[in-house]
């Protein structure tokens, strides 16, 4: 009975073998039964289309005046195919699901062609452009956008090979002039930026430092001869400095000057090539137009929604409008983030909803107001009187690169602020106290490269309106209070911080300035108040940005470090509000990102680990807030009307835009995607996806980074590790608590492709 029982499984196992072979076999037939058909053939949907069916090839024609050719599938585009459009534009290749995908070329009218990777309708992948007027790039692209190793020949005769990011020369690259110069070093944003050298036809030849374009800070300057002239350089001459060494003893420089390089460096730009007419991700097809295209259970699929700029017919956009508005596009007429806007939607996504364990209640504003008769309101108007004093006396302009002695941090110089007043300030309503500015300089010169407006850093801080004290202190007993619109949090600080802050102060300034998306937390100004009087205490202070100050409100935070003892809040789930800061253990998503904005996000936690685990910093933490943005979606979506659109409401249309007017930036006023996740057990740090999906925005930096590895950390680190795992606590030596952070931070960000 067995053997007979083994030979019908046996045979039933031949008998599928064989039929998957022959489906196989007619799917991969090609143009083996063309059929002809008109767009309005397929306008009656019915319930055969749940089903899938198997590739077949077709010719398909639409009353836009399109053509489609190659194979079809439920409803669209499936494997090889070649689409015209009736403008002149077609794509010859790969597609999946009514999707570019794959490998392909893309014809434009004028000539121009691109022949490579697609991936989603964008060029994304490898790939080579060749324009109009005989530009040639050839490299990687990233959502239409060059990003990563690439090398371009211009129609110009110029040439550039090296990094690229989104659309402009950034990183390390080489750049021949068509007129016989070369620059090889580093690039940003287009231009000539940190080190690098300069080699003109005549052979003369400048290695040094660069700022837009330009020299700027220590480089020496070499003559064919072999004489040299060593320096500061600047476009200011006031601030140009140096000596010239002859090749031969006693020779003199002459009638040269040092700004002659910079008139000469006038004609070596960076040449920017030929506009795009219009981007493939851009074009609309026949079968998209009206109705939804169907998945593959029937279900309406939302298309991929473009993230390049919107354009009027027959207008252009360059590659550095590409860049700069990579994430905007145009919404009944309005410039909106579409980087706010979600990419395609998967059939599992809850994409316009909020997930169903989190109760969105109205935001309660945070902290109580310091009135009169609070006990620290004096402390509050000394503060804002020594911040006036600082911020508003007059100042001479800054260069952004500052001398050693800027950083000085041992000078021995009070102010003092009589009640009754004095010759610098002004009589006031508190008790004689004095004040001490630390390193005004630095800080003044770090609020003009985090482009903070005097007068807007004074008026918040220092107007009618008062502060709001938190309703409790921080793990470190230091009291934090807030500005009346959010914008600047003030931290009272130990001895000992203050001390970590002075002494990374150089290499904290110039970690800002090299790199403009660093996470690292904004400090804006470093001071001391010394009552005087029977009390004769010192409160020592720092001005922060406040990360989460935004016009939309903020569902969920959390604070991740990336250990698991202690990591857990305490509250049931009922009790959890928008202000409660959730820890490790309560976090149950990980945060997809576009794939620019996860490359970014990526290179930026390295550069800031490096630097604090170079500082011997510890203990720091990522601070994420989460805003869903299900019920105004969800309100769009159910009003949309067409594939690929989706209409925004005017208060949702507010949501779209960072309440400073700036551009979107990392950490801040991002559009992404969570995906919910399961523990399979308690101190699981990273739980298994779901696929549920949530559309949010989000914001997110680097906090506390002002605790070094001491003494008492070190202890502490003792004292734990013989009651728990020592990987789990937080207090660890600094390089190993720098390698966790980034293997956790790489493990809850991903990319969204």
């Amino acid at each position: 009975m067995n053997k007979e029982l083994g030979g019908i499984v046996k045979a039933w196992e031949v008998t599928i073998r064989k039929s998957q072979a022959a489906a196989k076999k007619r799917a991969k037939s090609i143009f083996a039964t063309m059929s002809v058909a008109h767009v309005d053939d397929d306008d009656n949907d019915n319930d055969n289309d749940d089903i899938p069916v198997e590739v077949f090839d077709i010719k398909k024609s639409f009353p836009s005046g399109d053509v489609y050719t190659g194979q079809w599938l439920n409803n669209c585009p499936h494997g090889q195919g070649s689409y015209m459009w009736s403008d002149g534009c077609m794509h010859v290749g790969e597609w999946f699901r009514g999707q570019l995908m794959g490998k392909g070329k893309f014809s434009w009218i004028n000539g121009s062609t691109y022949e490579g990777q697609f991936k989603d309708g964008f060029m994304d992948g490898e790939g080579i452009y060749m324009g109009s007027s005989n530009d040639i790039y050839m490299g990687k692209w990233v959502m239409n956008v060059k990003h990563g190793m690439g090398t371009m020949h211009f129609s110009n005769g110029d040439s550039y090979d090296g990094d690229w990011r989104r659309g402009v020369q950034d990183g390390q690259g080489r750049y021949n002039w068509h007129f016989g110069n070369k620059y090889s070093g580093e690039w940003k944003n287009g231009e000539m930026s940190g080190n690098g050298i300069m080699t003109w036809k005549n052979g003369s030849q400048y290695d040094g430092c660069w700022e837009a374009g330009l020299p700027k800070g220590n480089g020496t300057y070499r003559w064919a001869d072999g004489s040299s002239y060593e320096g500061v350089w600047s476009r200011v001459p006031s601030e140009q400095s140096g000596n010239y060494y002859p090749s031969t003893p006693g020779a003199e420089i002459g009638d040269w000057d040092p700004q002659d390089v910079m008139v000469k460096l006038g004609e070596c730009k960076a040449f920017h090539g030929e506009k795009i007419t219009i981007l493939p991700s851009q074009k609309m097809f026949g079968w998209s137009t009206g109705k939804y295209a169907k998945g593959s259970k029937g279900k309406p699929r939302l298309k991929r929604m473009s993230i390049d700029v919107r354009l009027d017919s027959g207008t252009g956009v360059s590659e550095s409008d590409v860049a700069s508005e990579i994430s905007r596009t145009s919404v009944d007429g309005r410039e909106v983030d579409e980087a706010v806007k979600s990419l395609q939607i998967d059939d599992r996504d809850n994409s316009s909803g909020i997930p169903r364990n989190i109760k969105i209640r109205p935001p309660k504003r945070q902290g109580h107001s310091i009135r009169k008769g609070h006990k620290n309101y004096e402390l509050m108007l000394n503060l804002q009187l020594g911040i006036r004093h600082s911020v508003g006396r007059p100042a001479p302009a800054t260069s952004l690169e500052l001398k050693p002695s800027a950083f000085d941090t041992n000078e021995k110089l009070w102010t003092k602020f009589p009640t009754k007043g004095s010759k610098h300030t002004p009589p006031h309503q508190s008790c004689d106290f004095k004040w001490k500015d630390y390193c005004p300089l630095v800080f003044r010169t770090l609020r003009k490269l985090f482009k903070v407006d005097p007068a807007d850093y004074m008026l918040s801080i220092c107007g009618n309106d008062a502060l709001r004290e938190l309703s409790s202190p921080g793990k470190s007993g230091s009291f934090f209070y807030l500005t009346n619109d959010d914008k600047y949090m003030i931290k009272t600080m130990k001895k000992a911080e203050v001390k970590v802050l002075k002494r990374m102060l150089p290499a904290y300034y110039s970690h800002v300035q090299a790199f403009e998306n660093t996470l690292l937390t904004s400090f804006f100004g470093l001071h001391c108040v010394k009552l005087t009087g029977h009390a004769q205490r010192k409160v020592r202070f720092v001005i922060m940005g406040n990360l989460l100050c935004t016009e939309v409100p903020i569902h969920r935070r959390f604070d991740l470090k990336g250990s698991s003892h202690g990591r857990i809040t305490d509250k049931p789930e009922s009790e959890i509000e928008a202000t409660t800061t959730l820890k490790d253990l309560d976090l149950n998503f990980i945060f997809r990102l576009q794939n620019l904005w996860f490359q970014e996000f990526c290179r930026q936690v390295e550069r800031d680990c490096d630097f604090l685990e170079h500082e011997r910093i510890m203990d720091y933490s990522l601070l994420v807030g989460l805003h869903f943005r299900g019920n105004s979606t969800k309100a769009a979506n159910q009003g949309s009307n067409s594939v690929g659109t989706s209409p925004r409401t005017t208060s949702d249309m507010g949501l779209l835009f960072h309440p400073s007017g700036e551009t979107i930036k990392l950490g801040l006023n991002m559009s992404a995607r969570v995906e919910q996740t399961v523990r399979s057990f308690e101190t699981q740090l990273v739980g298994e996806p779901t696929g549920e999906r949530y559309n949010v925005i989000l914001f997110f930096g680097m906090i506390d980074i002002l605790q070094d590895y001491d003494i008492s950390k070190k202890l502490e680190h003792t004292y734990k590790s013989f009651q728990y795992d020592s990987t789990s606590i937080s207090a660890v030596d600094p390089k190993q608590y720098s390698k966790r952070f980034r293997d956790f931070m790489f493990k809850i960000f991903l990319d969204d492709n």
